[in-house]
């Protein structure tokens, strides 16, 4: 998003407002332009210098120039050009162009492809050209082809060079499960082995038996959700589940439908109910039966896996969530595009903060959310570009919302030159700023 153009009714306030310059309030708006993501190319060298800058965020959240690419990527610090590596908004022709770098972090960086679902891959040269270098050949055989991008690990298999396309080629086949090889596990086998074999299609039933009385809870509850019990014998085995256990997506039950299905969806078992959430097949009103669930797991399951999901159950699981992938939840066709205003009256503040979400909603509204009783909710509304720029800068000016008014987009470029120019440990205002305490 550019930056808006300051005019000169925006200049003049910007003069009227009596921005404090603490050590405080200038780490804290570093922080929040390090998220800006109208910073301008220009400033990015100078804040990749800042020590108050958090340069994931700078780097990660930015499209990338061939301008600034280059400026970046020949930067003598190894961290910068390692994480320029790692960029998901970073071109593979642009990558290209860091593969005769001579730090081996970089080029590991380079093999191992940047931190995305759906990375652009380098193009086969390119990955034999970096298994040249002798440090990236000495530690190839300390990994896994399967931990490396599958299109290095083609590009190795490829290679002329006998030993390199070895390796890449190497898929060690599991050892198979037998009778007797289960038997083995379940008598003397460690609690991670016993776990393993619980779910294998046919066990021996001596095994089933052995397993469901096995004196490891999680052996016992992985056994419990095999397809071929009934409710009544997987209540008769001594599972433990709590909403904090990971448990596996159990593969009958994604391929169920029908009978089986539903029998999933009203099981007692919370492992069941939790790959049924997931089920692709899942009827109106088994979505409906599951978003009612008293398994938390369930519910965010069934949030992450359909989207025909009423948008007051996507709110109130993300309220409750505190997993590190809540945020994707605010992404769901249940959230984009909904009518969120309905929430500016909440009495629960996060559900109040959602409203900025909300595009459709009027600029009133958010100016009124940013001044709402919960730093939590002004801090949402800092950086949404509805707000009035004289509210912005008082914003900006609170240490409790100076970090999210920071990363609003609407900030012109004067004023975060200023914050990067503000000197830290003085107290002094940068030179020169507009709205300083010395101005």
């Amino acid at each position: 998003m550019p930056v808006i153009d300051v005019t000169e009714e925006d200049a003049l306030l910007i003069d009227k407002a009596r921005l404090s310059w603490t050590d405080e309030t200038t780490r804290a708006r570093v922080q929040g332009l390090s998220r800006n993501p109208a910073l301008p190319d220009t400033l990015v060298p100078r804040i990749l210098e800042h020590p108050a800058a958090d340069i994931v965020h700078v780097m990660y959240g930015r499209d990338w120039s061939d301008e600034l690419f280059d400026i970046v990527a020949a930067h003598p610090d190894v961290r910068l050009r390692e994480t320029l590596a790692r960029c998901p908004r970073v071109t593979a022709d642009q990558r290209i162009r860091m593969i005769d770098d001579p730090d081996l972090h970089v080029l590991m960086a380079l093999l191992e492809g940047p931190f995305a679902e759906r990375a652009e891959p380098l193009p086969g040269w390119a990955y034999r050209k970096i298994a040249e270098h002798p440090a990236v050949r000495r530690r190839l055989p300390l990994y896994f082809p399967t931990e490396l991008s599958s299109a290095a690990v083609a590009a190795f298999a490829a290679a002329d060079d006998e030993e390199l396309a070895a390796w890449a080629r190497a898929t060690p086949e599991p050892e198979p499960m037998t009778a007797e090889r289960a038997r083995t596990i379940a008598a003397g086998g460690s609690p991670w082995e016993r776990q393993d074999i619980a779910l294998e299609p046919d066990l021996p039933a001596d095994v089933i038996v052995t397993l469901s009385a096995d004196p490891d809870p999680r052996v016992r509850t992985y056994v419990s959700m095999r397809p071929d019990l009934s409710e009544a014998e997987r209540a008769a085995i001594g599972h433990q589940v709590s909403t904090h256990d990971r448990l596996p997506r159990l593969d009958w039950v994604l391929a169920a439908d029908g009978a089986q299905l539903q029998r999933c969806v009203s099981s007692a078992h919370p492992g069941l109910r939790r790959s049924a959430a997931c089920n692709t097949r899942l009827t109106t009103d088994q979505i409906a039966e599951l978003a009612a669930d008293d398994d938390f797991p369930v519910r965010l399951l069934l949030c992450e896996n359909q989207q025909a999901v009423p948008t007051d159950l996507v709110v109130r699981t993300y309220l409750e969530a505190r997993v590190i992938t809540r945020g994707r939840l605010l992404s769901h066709p249940a959230i984009v595009g909904a009518d969120l205003t309905g929430y500016a009256d909440s009495p629960d503040w996060g559900a109040r903060a959602l409203v900025v979400l909300d595009r459709r909603a009027p600029a009133e509204l958010i100016e009124r959310l940013s001044r709402d009783e919960h730093p939590g909710v002004r801090s949402w509304a800092a950086h949404d570009t509805r707000l009035s720029l004289q509210r912005l800068l008082e914003l900006l000016d609170d240490p409790e919302t100076a970090t999210a008014a920071a990363a609003n987009p609407r900030l012109p470029a004067e004023l975060m030159t200023a914050i990067l120019e503000a000197p830290i440990g003085s107290g002094d205002p940068p030179p020169g700023a507009v709205g300083s305490t010395g101005s």
